[in-house]
């Protein structure tokens, strides 16, 4: 694994830093592609790591990477960093559009100007609802050059849905809305140009306490904040996720989810040119892997699929040759198109990583390690502990399914915090992502159904709850359920069931999701009836349900 131009650089100066990299390094562990090994226990625990002793943590990071830290660099100032390294080299690439290193140091400086002038200041929330583009990346690099913490959400989400994220963030200021539209908080709308008369020299060196602050759904259909404890500063010559320095990396996803954010920036981060789509489009994608000589790419199975659907003439048509890494994740692949693709660009080319946002660990496997492990997402990283329990939350024996837990070496809670939500907890510190699944006897561990009720639709999580909270505050609406079912392209797509007993147009109901979710999370098929979904006890039977439809169809 390279870790970049300057091995080299002093080790001894490095480990002096490891308490602050290993922080770091927790808040991206399930997104690390750690050559630690696991182990099994006689009780089936899986382990990253001998202890919990940061020596070993140390010691882990030293053997797989070389050096513990070389050069940290506080995201305020490691734009700037590279402008003056490459200042006339492309940063973001844009669909036609272009910004250099040195257009984006200065522009981002006016910006963050700007931000202060309305009052933006250190550790301040600020809300980016701009779509995928140059302008993204803009209001992200300013949100860090003030010491502010950004937390991106989708351009296209009704304001309903973005009024509840508001509300429970409490942003200083909301980018790429309309002016006025959310009352009592500071807004500027998607195109803002701060004034040519402001100074676009450096600003201050200031660092954020937390580099990120990513939104998700909630089982209680409301909204929660994943707030990083990882502060704004990044050691430029970690190659975790198998970047180059100076590389070229290509987004396809939307940058408010945490994968497609966490790439992109980690790689403009090393000085990569990153290759960014306003949505995913699968001969697109090959256009720009070939004509921005890409290096790396991020995509869910979703895209994959797509890419495998195009005709062989089409897909054999594109020189791929640069393409050193695949990256897969955010929901289970199959594996025939896993398969499909190793054959097609190479084991060494893919990698998996399985993890969550909240980044308490995970795991990682090459393309090489799944053809031994087929099925498998790879073994603990090194900076955590994973062990799957059954319903008394004791440990379960290799291949027994049970729940996933996950827990950091560093501990509960020192990967990120929740606003708007409590963390699913066993005793010992062990957290849950809704994952089922099992360890075999070498450690590797393997996906079943999730636990939870959330649905994976195209790599994005769907509560069902939320969902159905919007349908049953339509007129005519007494109970609802929201069930995934699968579909071949998206994994699963959500299916509603309505119990509208005077009767609904569906037309009408459609209406009004359009005005309260975004739109992948509104079903794709109705179907109405007179039943109330819920018993006495306001109990759903959603699993019956589901099984229900799928012996019909």
């Amino acid at each position: 694994m390279s870790i970049g131009e300057n091995a080299m650089v002093d080790a001894a100066a490095a480990i002096a830093n490891c308490q602050r990299t290993v922080r770091i390094a927790d808040s991206i562990s399930s997104l690390a592609a750690s050559t630690g090994a696991g182990k099994v226990t006689a009780a089936g625990v899986a382990i990253g790591d001998k202890s919990r002793d940061p020596k070993y943590v140390e010691a882990g990071l030293k053997k797989s990477f070389g050096v513990v830290s070389m050069r940290m660099i506080p995201l305020s100032r490691i734009v700037s960093y590279w402008s003056e390294i490459q200042g006339d080299r492309v940063a973001i690439y844009h669909e036609g559009d272009t910004i250099t290193w040195d257009q984006l140091d200065r522009e981002t400086n006016r910006l963050a100007r700007a931000y202060e002038s309305l009052g933006v200041s250190q550790d301040d929330f600020v809300t980016i609802a701009l779509p995928n583009g140059i302008e993204f990346f803009k209001s992200t690099i300013a949100t860090w050059k003030v010491g502010a913490t950004p937390q991106p959400v989708s351009a296209r989400l009704p304001k309903f849905e973005r009024d509840q994220i508001v509300e429970v963030g409490a942003p200083k200021l909301i980018t790429g809305v309309p002016d006025g539209s959310h009352e009592g908080y500071l807004t500027l709308a998607a195109g803002y140009e701060p004034d040519s008369a402001i100074s676009g020299e450096p600003l201050p060196e200031k660092t954020a306490t937390s580099f990120k602050a990513m939104t998700s759904g909630g089982s209680t259909g409301r909204p929660k904040l994943i707030v990083s404890t990882s502060p704004a500063v990044w050691d430029i010559d970690s190659d975790r996720l198998h970047t180059r320095l100076q590389g070229s990396m290509l987004i396809p996803g939307p940058l408010y989810h945490n994968g497609p954010f966490v790439w992109a920036m980690s790689a403009l981060f090393r000085g990569n040119q990153i290759t960014v789509t306003t949505r995913f489009d699968a001969e697109q994608t090959l256009t720009l892997i070939q004509d921005q000589r890409v290096d790396i790419v991020y995509m869910v199975p979703t895209m994959m699929q797509r890419i495998w659907n195009l005709p062989l003439a089409v897909r054999a048509g594109y020189d791929l040759s640069s393409l050193k890494v695949l990256w897969h994740l955010a929901a289970p692949c199959p594996t025939w198109l896993k398969e499909a693709f190793i054959e097609w660009l190479g084991a060494d080319v893919i990698w998996e990583l399985y993890g969550g946002t909240e980044a308490q660990g995970g795991t990682v496997i090459s393309g090489n390690e799944w053809m031994s492990h087929r099925g498998s997402v790879g073994k603990p990283n090194a900076t955590c502990e994973i062990i799957v329990v059954g319903e008394d939350a004791q440990p379960l024996p290799p291949n027994e399914i049970g729940e996933v837990f996950l827990r950091p070496l560093t501990g509960q809670g020192s990967t990120y915090r929740y606003i708007g939500a409590e963390a699913k907890s066993i005793p010992g510190g062990f957290e849950s992502i809704g994952d089922m699944g099992y360890f075999d006897e070498d450690g590797y561990l393997y996906l079943a159904d999730r636990q939870t009720d959330m649905i994976l639709s195209g790599g994005a999580n769907i509560y069902p709850a939320e969902v159905e909270a919007a349908i049953d505050s339509c007129a005519g609406v007494r109970s609802s359920a929201v069930i995934g079912l699968p579909h071949e392209d998206l994994g699963n797509f959500v299916h509603a069931i309505v119990d509208a007993p005077g009767g609904l147009e569906e037309s009408v109901l459609l209406n009004h999701l359009a005005d309260r979710l975004v739109r992948y999370k509104i079903p794709k098929t109705i179907e109405f009836s007179d039943e109330p979904m819920r018993d006495d006890a306001g109990k759903l039977r959603r699993k019956a349900l589901r099984e229900e439809r799928l012996e019909k169809s």
